[in-house]
């Protein structure tokens, strides 16, 4: 019997698995290793895709990814204290063009 969903009720009753998810990983000493990533309030989250397109839009093209299903990302990031996993998140900041960016360095005068 499926549980009501209520206006103030953050989330469904019972979670239901999102199906196979592109998940970006990095190289690690034992193979690849799930990224971790922040949210807004500084809290670790894990991250995972719908589609190979939006990690790419995302995270570019060149970042390696691996399928996982939602409950095996939730059991690799457990014991890290990561609960949160984020689905087909939108970076807000744009990357950085390198004419655009200029460190301001002092100059040094020779004398």
């Amino acid at each position: 019997m499926a549980q009501p969903l209520y206006g103030e009720d953050p989330e469904p009753c019972e979670p239901f698995p999102a199906g196979p998810l592109y998940v970006p990983v990095r190289p690690g000493p034992s193979g690849c290793a799930t990224r971790l990533f922040r949210t807004p309030l500084g809290r670790r989250t894990a991250v995972a895709f719908t589609s190979e397109r939006a990690l790419a839009a995302a995270l570019g093209t060149g970042q390696p990814w691996i399928r996982l299903a939602e409950p095996a990302l939730r059991a690799l990031t457990a014991p890290l204290g990561v609960t949160t996993v984020t689905l087909d998140p939108r970076f807000a900041a744009p990357a950085a063009a390198a004419s655009a960016v200029r460190p301001s360095v002092p100059m040094l005068r020779a004398g």
